[in-house]
């Protein structure tokens, strides 16, 4: 939770944490290292926060690929380690997440991910049905929505740097809104 805004049931929360335990879970973002270092290094980023960070692996690859890195902070709810709600930050990752919120509360999560980038985004979203299955027989995505769904959602809350499409999804570069309708919660 952030506030009194809920980011994720307490139900769903215990499932992430439960599937985090295995070792092929959360490693899609190792895959995006390479263009979440062009953003670092275009942007000159001091500092990343890994929104829905898992395991860790964004940042561990970056570690093993970058000369010089950023200070890394990590947000996940489903990571006790993690869990206390996110800073702001100049730039934040948000990779292979959102297509994993709770549809009820993907506004909540979007509106949180608005409040904590304070510069450029990378989001990356899976489009398409995951391989694994949750325990309760849902499938794994629980959100499987193309660009035409998503796109609105974050022109709400962003400027659009730069959209490309992937052959299950899509990724994004955003920006911090420069006018007045972002709001910053008390």
């Amino acid at each position: 939770m952030m506030g009194d805004v809920m980011l994720i049931t307490e139900e769903y929360r215990k499932m992430q944490q439960t599937l985090h335990e295995n070792p092929n879970y959360g490693v899609a973002s190792v895959q995006y290292a390479p263009l979440v270092a062009q953003v670092i290094e275009a942007v000159g980023a001091q500092e990343l926060l890994d929104y829905g960070a898992g395991k860790g692996r964004l940042g561990l690859t970056l570690k093993q690929q970058m000369k010089r890195t950023p200070e890394i902070r990590h947000y996940d709810p489903a990571i006790p380690e993690w869990s206390a709600p996110a800073q702001p930050c100049g730039l934040v990752a948000c990779i292979d997440v959102l297509e994993h919120i709770e549809p009820v509360l993907l506004d909540n999560v979007l509106d949180d991910l608005q409040r904590v980038t304070h510069g450029v985004g990378v989001f990356t979203v899976h489009t398409a049905a995951a391989i694994k299955v949750l325990p309760d027989g849902r499938n794994a995505h629980l959100i499987q929505e193309g660009p035409n769904w998503w796109l609105p959602k974050f022109l709400q809350r962003f400027e659009l740097a730069r959209f490309e499409r992937m052959p299950s999804g899509f990724w994004i570069i955003v920006e911090r809104k420069r006018d007045s309708t972002v709001q910053t919660p008390v």
